[in-house]
């Protein structure tokens, strides 16, 4: 095996890492693993005991259901959820994190009945590393939203919490919840000089 091709093979493991790290560390994002009892044009509430991969309030769980179909699967959540309990929504999870490394969260979100609907999305670990109001909701229609972070700790909480409305059960849809790692520049860099050697050798 000669140098380039010893080099192409170490680029192509170092891809397959890097595929692998870019998994998402939110499980269930798209709220897909919970079969809506009905099927296509139903939905259901359930205690997120019984939603895979979150913790929190209830979780409100559509299925093609309404104006709205999912913005990516076939089906989303909505954040006001029934019944309530009387507190605003919230729903979070805790993934593992590396101290230092780079991640990336990204989500859907959209409006049920008005464009005045919000919610805070906050991402915590040592300390607070994002605390924004998403009040720019439209009804039918998703939005997206990404935002680049660097861990502080461990473990990390993203948490999603109802503001408009606090306490009542209609609105605030989330979908396609993703947290990724982003790749080292060195990493890119290794991989592009790889694919340029690859290229180079079959040219000769």
């Amino acid at each position: 095996m000669n140098s380039i091709t010893k080099f192409a093979a170490g680029a192509i493991a170092a891809l397959a890492l890097s595929a692998t790290a870019n998994a998402s560390l939110i499980v269930n994002g798209g709220f897909e693993s919970t079969d809506v009892n009905g099927g296509a044009g139903g939905w259901q509430w359930y205690s997120s005991s019984n939603v895979d991969g979150w913790d929190g309030s209830n979780i409100e769980i559509w299925r093609d259901f309404g104006s709205i179909g999912a913005y990516e699967g076939e089906q989303h959540a909505e954040l006001n959820a029934h019944p309530s309990d009387g507190g605003a929504f919230s729903i979070f999870q805790t993934f593992a994190t590396d101290p230092g490394q780079v991640y990336e969260l990204s989500f859907a979100y959209g409006a049920r009945r008005n464009n005045n609907e919000s919610f805070q999305v906050q991402i915590d670990g040592a300390g607070s590393l994002l605390d924004r109001l998403m009040d720019d909701h439209t009804v039918n229609s998703w939005s997206t939203f990404s935002y680049v972070f660097t861990a502080d700790s461990t473990s990390t909480t993203l948490r999603f919490t109802s503001v408009t409305p606090e306490t009542g059960t209609v609105g605030n849809f989330l979908d396609a919840i993703s947290v990724v790692s982003v790749p080292a520049p060195g990493t890119l860099l290794l991989l592009s000089t790889a694919l340029f050697g690859l290229r180079l050798r079959r040219k000769q």
